[in-house]
């Protein structure tokens, strides 16, 4: 087996609301290794916003151990944590978060402006690059205004890649697009899925589940199911069988 990419040994959090203390995670356990395309569920108030905040190190746990790519996260400072984050995990987030006035290079270059040992001719080649392999290598200097959804979609997934991240953190990435640009961008987590990347996406919405390795159900803030996807569907057979005017 591939090494860990994400250990997590009982995670709990907890957060005080009034005088309330809500259970958020209730002692998490599970392992992500390297080239898993990993779905996690559940529905509202499950706990997948709050292990997603510390899948993506923007929170940590009242209680337990979590390892990324075999750093222990939990001890690190604010500081330190940000710097972890910015080298080891690429988001893809529902609502794009691209800089409106920016062009799709501009806006894939950001994650490597943190780091000082890269220049700027470096930093562009990689976003070239990035961009050339989600297929918009034509819209290099569109900006957000110019780009459907998809094609927005699309350069977040390429700032995700381009500082060749341990794991990709997708927030319900296709949340916000139409059924046939949903499959589009499944068939391009399924194609980065064939070359070894490691996808960890977070969904509401069971039918993802189809189309990745392995499916974590949450709820309550426990894991209620964690199976292997023995038949994994192909996007892209599902985008073809497609009506052809579903726009």
């Amino acid at each position: 087996m591939n090494k860990k990419i994400i250990e997590l040994h009982n995670i709990r959090r907890d957060f005080l609301v009034g005088d309330e203390i809500v259970h958020a995670l209730r002692g998490v356990n599970f392992d992500i290794h390297q080239g898993e395309f990993v779905t996690i569920m559940g529905t509202s108030g499950s706990g997948k916003s709050t292990l997603l905040n510390t899948l993506g190190c923007l929170d940590t746990p009242t209680e337990g151990e979590f390892l990324l790519d075999g750093t222990p996260v939990k001890s690190m400072s604010k500081a330190q944590r940000a710097v972890l984050r910015n080298r080891k995990i690429g988001f893809v987030f529902q609502s794009y978060n691209l800089l409106p006035k920016t062009t799709a290079v501009e806006n894939v270059e950001l994650p490597l402006m943190y780091n000082s040992t890269i220049s700027a001719s470096v930093r562009r080649k990689k976003a070239i690059d990035a961009l050339i392999a989600v297929g918009l290598g034509d819209r290099l200097e569109h900006k957000s205004n110019q780009m459907s959804g998809g094609q927005m979609q699309r350069v977040a997934i390429a700032r995700a890649l381009v500082n060749d991240p341990a794991v990709i953190l997708a927030d319900e990435a296709t949340g916000n697009l139409d059924t046939r640009t949903s499959y589009e961008i499944l068939m391009l987590f399924q194609k980065l899925h064939s070359e070894g990347r490691t996808i960890i996406f977070v969904t509401h919405n069971p039918e993802i589940a189809q189309y990745s390795s392995r499916n974590i159900w949450l709820k309550d803030g426990r894991v209620i199911e964690d199976t292997i996807n023995p038949a994994i569907q192909s996007a892209a057979e599902a985008y073809n069988l497609l009506p052809k005017n579903n726009d």
